[in-house]
């Protein structure tokens, strides 16, 4: 590929790698940088997809490890979660790979968007201060579903994934935001293990790109989950949105104009 011998894009993805890993760890959502960057640089969007993915594991792996080392995420009460997330990521991973790339060319600007926008006017949804850390296994029926349905999303496109898992856990089981966060992210780092598992088997993954931004995914992880734990950063968010809107907005124009 003609862009691999360009060191503007190398240091582009270097750059775009380290805040998405730091903004997956802090508050999820990475990949509506990651996926623009690498959709802006011409890759195809199946390929972009599963080189994503690549470079999402090192990411979340690394962040899940932080907050299960911290004491954020207790793995024996969410087994089921981690069957229904396997199950769902496959089925989205084997979907996708059946839908046009023409067709998803112009839809995932749509996708990026509308989580973006979700993620902006919901601020809050993930900052329930009455919260407490869990003492026993959540429902299985809760785990399932939203295990399914996510995992399925993230294995047919995934932007903001990370954030979706974290709103809707602190909804479902009532938990403290960093144990929400703990909890998305080992959810994550197992639907983008499992994708990437389904579209390196299509052939769609990119891996030299993919490894090099998944090392800078993990700086930033292990970055944006130490200041998560120590701090908190719930300003992040708008200045985030806006910048994927325009990323976004950019990549739609360029898609149907």
């Amino acid at each position: 590929m003609e862009l691999l011998l360009e060191p503007n894009n190398w240091a582009l993805l270097a750059g775009i790698g380290i805040i998405a890993g730091f903004i997956d760890a802090v508050v999820g959502g990475g990949g509506l940088l990651s996926i623009p960057a690498l959709l802006t640089l011409g890759i195809a969007p199946h390929t972009a997809l599963g080189t994503n993915k690549l470079a999402a594991s090192f990411g979340s792996a690394m962040a899940a490890w932080t907050y299960y080392r911290q004491q954020f995420f207790t793995p024996h009460f969410w087994y089921m979660t981690f069957i229904a997330t396997i199950a769902g990521a496959m089925l989205g991973s084997i979907l996708v790979y059946l839908v046009d790339s023409h067709w998803l060319e112009k839809t995932l600007p749509l996708l990026i968007i509308g989580v973006a926008i979700y993620s902006l006017v919901s601020p809050n949804a993930i900052l329930d201060t009455e919260c407490h850390a869990p003492t026993h296994t959540p429902s299985k029926q809760k785990q399932g579903l939203q295990g399914l349905i996510l995992g399925a999303y993230d294995g047919f496109a995934g932007p903001g994934i990370g954030a979706f898992w974290t709103v809707s856990s602190g909804s479902l089981y009532k938990l403290p935001l960093l144990h929400s966060c703990g909890l998305a992210r080992a959810m994550t780092f197992t639907s983008n293990l499992t994708a990437l598992i389904i579209f390196s088997g299509f052939g769609q993954v990119q891996w030299q790109i993919g490894l090099w931004m998944g090392l800078c995914m993990m700086l930033g992880a292990f970055i944006g989950a130490r200041c998560a734990i120590k701090f908190g950063l719930p300003f992040i968010r708008p200045v985030f949105v806006l910048i994927v809107l325009s990323i976004a907005a950019n990549l739609a124009w360029s898609a149907w104009f």
